[in-house]
C-alpha cells in the first residue's frame, strides 16, 4: 500500500440510452477521460432506479428494462476533474453530477524478480 493521497470522486448519473452525437453517452465519457489520461473510470449498471422525472427503470419488468441507470466514477486530483466538468456540460443533455473529496489507498501486486 501506498500513503493515502487526497483526490475528488465525479460520479456521473445517466441512463442507459444516453446518447451523445448518435455514440452511448457512457462511452463518450470514459473514452474522453482516458484521452485526457486520468486516473481511471468505471461504468456500473443499476438495476432499479428513477430520475427527475420519477419514471422507474428496472431490469425486473422486460417492459420496464430499457433505459437503465448508469453511474460512471471517475477518481483523480481534484484538477484534473474540475477541468473535466467542461466537457460534460456540452455532452449532458439531463442527468446529474457530483464531487467529492475521497481519501485513495493504492493497492498493487508486488514486482517480481
Amino acid at each position: 500500500m501506498q500513503a493515502p493521497q487526497e483526490a475528488e470522486l465525479l460520479r456521473i448519473f445517466i441512463g442507459e440510452d444516453d446518447k451523445h452525437n448518435g455514440r452511448p453517452l457512457h462511452e463518450v465519457i470514459v473514452r474522453e477521460a482516458r484521452q485526457r489520461g486520468m486516473a481511471g473510470a468505471t461504468v456500473l449498471r443499476g438495476v432499479l432506479g428513477f430520475g427527475a422525472h420519477s419514471r422507474m427503470h428496472t431490469a425486473k419488468i422486460l417492459r420496464l428494462s430499457e433505459d437503465l441507470p448508469l453511474v460512471i466514477e471517475i477518481v483523480d486530483h481534484a484538477e484534473r476533474i474540475e477541468a473535466f466538468l467542461p466537457f460534460l456540460d456540452k455532452v449532458i443533455g439531463e442527468g446529474m453530477v457530483t464531487v467529492e473529496p475521497v481519501r485513495v489507498l493504492t493497492y498493487r501486486a508486488p514486482r517480481k524478480g
